[in-house]
């Protein structure tokens, strides 16, 4: 009968008993059975979680770049309509913003902007971990069907000779 691994495999059905395997189906329809499962999980891994890796892969260089950006951030400032003047803004802790005719806001932002950039690299990374997990695991499942599919073409060939000299 078909043994289903533990559960961190997340149930990949190996046929270990192929004869016990068929008494409840042909042949054929096992085999078709199997490779049509085989070629419904290369179709997922090759486009669906390959395309689902590559957003992740180019997020996280990026967070991580902008996370190390200790550097002063250079600007030119408009004083007038043609005259323009060259600035260096540094780290900050607090932003002013002038709302309006003698009104303006202080902002602390403290560890914000930074915590929010660390919150995002961590979902990105999970995110990848999970895809490549789900790769792995699409993998493991086209390994585990061809192989069934080998193990029950290899008994109809050997049982096949057998049947037909009696």
């Amino acid at each position: 009968m078909a043994t289903l691994l533990g559960a961190e495999s997340r149930n990949r059905p190996f046929v270990d008993d192929v004869e016990a395997y068929l008494k409840t189906d042909t042949v054929q329809a096992t085999l078709n059975k199997f490779t049509e499962a085989a070629s419904k999980y290369k179709y997922m891994g090759e486009l669906e979680a390959a395309a689902a890796a590559e957003p992740w892969e180019g997020k996280i260089p990026d967070i991580e770049k902008t996370l190390s950006m200790d550097e002063p951030v250079k600007t030119l400032f408009e004083v007038n309509d043609t005259l323009f003047a060259h600035a260096t803004i540094p780290p900050t802790e607090t932003v002013n913003l002038w709302l309006g005719a003698q009104c303006h806001a202080r902002v602390y932002l403290g560890r914000g902007p930074e915590s929010c950039w660390r919150a995002k690299l961590d979902i990105a990374k999970n995110n990848l971990k999970d895809t490549v997990e789900d790769l792995e695991f699409l993998r493991d499942q086209i390994t585990t069907m061809e192989v069934n599919t080998a193990r029950v073409y290899n008994w109809d060939f050997a049982a096949t000779p057998a049947a037909s000299a009696k």
